[in-house]
């Protein structure tokens, strides 16, 4: 069972040796989760920063990350979550890791500073 569910960009700042990565690799050790949709935005910037699919997944695969899957629980719990984060500008990805946390009962992982005061019964660790 997970102990904590990664932001895309708290999983980015572990692959790419960021500040908060620290935090990161403690949660992992400790079996983090991430949501497909927060993998599917890791895997597209890889891309973007010119890796290929073979070693995008050798660089995941040593992670063993939990992947939860995108289903219509989780759709709903999404899309209600945009009156309560519209002012923080969260993305679909953003309220997708949320709602994922919330589900689960598990605090999440960010770098994503606009998380901060957001009050949605689940514990948020910005990680720098």
């Amino acid at each position: 069972m997970s102990s904590s569910v990664l932001d895309a960009s708290a999983l980015l700042a572990l692959i790419n040796g960021e500040p908060g990565h620290q935090q990161v690799r403690a949660a992992l050790l400790a079996e983090a989760a991430i949501g497909a949709v927060n993998l599917a935005e890791v895997v597209t910037k890889l891309v973007d920063a010119g890796m290929v699919e073979m070693v995008i997944r050798q660089a995941l695969a040593p992670l063993r990350l939990e992947v939860v899957q995108f289903d219509a629980e989780l759709a709903y719990r999404t899309g209600l979550l945009r009156r309560l984060t519209r002012q923080a500008g969260l993305s679909l990805g953003d309220r997708a890791c949320l709602a994922l946390a919330q589900y689960l009962a598990l605090p999440v992982l960010t770098a994503d500073r606009a998380w901060q005061g957001l009050q949605l019964g689940v514990a948020i660790q910005v990680i720098r």
